[in-house]
């Protein structure tokens, strides 16, 4: 497995732990509040990369791109999923996550027109069997649960699915003319710009002393993993991955969650655990083996220093 693979497994590991993360902060703060720190957090840290000569050099269509990977990547996916995972059971938010890499490819197909061969169609089937195992096994315990997911919660879920897979397809397109801290300094630029009427009116009212010390410590982490950590490690590996393996890389975001569940909240693993992620980690391995079968590409450019 190539070293740009590990880094796209990286940043999914972080997003399916902060899955569960964000759902215990929204627990206390509301969703708004919280995605606006988000924003205001990361730019704390990204507002020195926004200098005047180096934002005068990035074109039109690249600002558009920008603002397009800021709404569905980070605004939008903030919002739709944890909205929705307030509104539906995890069960049911994990079984629509795991859908992100049959709809990246198919949109790496539309826009990208990479077309998926047998390996990525089989890469991409491993990947959602073992998901669907894992999800289904779990379904199958909690199906008579009182807490049920509603439609609206799980229409919210799959509307963060596709801001996810659209948000793949605009940064394999844009890195390869700016610098992955760049992307992500601008992006949530925009991102914080998009939150701040939402947002605003809690951040003035709420009753900050009504919130554990621990949340808070959770709001910098999540903030800094999402919106940095994250999105600097896919950044650096999205430039060399097609659009359409990409999208098996995204399942290891739900195998994250569980993993975080098992590690973090001691919930006992299972044989579906087991399934799911031999079937993940074989389909990640399809993905990222077949490009080692090719003549190495020539480098893409680094962005702009």
């Amino acid at each position: 497995m190539n070293r740009y693979a590990l880094l796209l497994i990286a940043s999914m590991l972080l997003v399916g732990s902060n899955v569960g993360i964000g759902k215990s902060i929204v627990a206390f703060l509301p969703v708004s509040l919280f995605a606006l720190l988000r924003f205001l957090l990361a730019m704390a840290v990204l507002g020195p990369l926004l200098r005047w000569p180096k934002l005068r050099r990035v074109t039109a269509s690249e600002w558009l791109n920008l603002f397009l990977q800021a709404f569905f990547g980070t605004f939008g996916f903030t919002l739709l999923m944890l909205n929705g995972v307030q509104r539906t059971s995890a069960v049911a938010a994990g079984v629509i996550t795991s859908t992100i890499p049959a709809i990246v490819a198919l949109f790496a197909w539309l826009f990208l027109k990479e077309r998926p061969n047998g390996w990525t169609l089989a890469s991409i089937a491993l990947a959602i069997v073992g998901i669907g195992v894992i999800n289904l096994a779990q379904a199958d315990v909690h199906a008579n649960a009182a807490a049920q997911g509603s439609f609206a919660g799980n229409l919210m879920v799959l509307g963060a699915v596709c801001c996810e897979s659209l948000y793949v397809i605009l940064s394999r397109r844009l890195t390869q003319t700016l610098a992955p801290l760049e992307i992500c300094a601008y992006t949530h630029l925009f991102g914080l710009l998009l939150m701040l009427p939402l947002g605003a009116g809690a951040l003035l009212h709420f009753d900050y002393s009504s919130v554990p010390a621990g949340i808070w410590l959770l709001v910098l982490w999540y903030s800094l993993a999402a919106s940095i950590f994250a999105f600097w490690l896919w950044m650096k590996g999205i430039r060399h991955i097609p659009g359409s393996q990409a999208g098996v890389f995204c399942a290891v975001l739900p195998i994250a969650a569980a993993l975080y569940g098992i590690l973090f909240l001691h919930e006992r693993p299972t044989l579906a655990h087991g399934v799911a992620l031999i079937c993940v980690i074989a389909g990640i391995g399809l993905a990222s083996g077949k490009g080692r079968q090719k003549k190495q590409a020539p480098p893409l450019p680094s962005g702009r220093a």
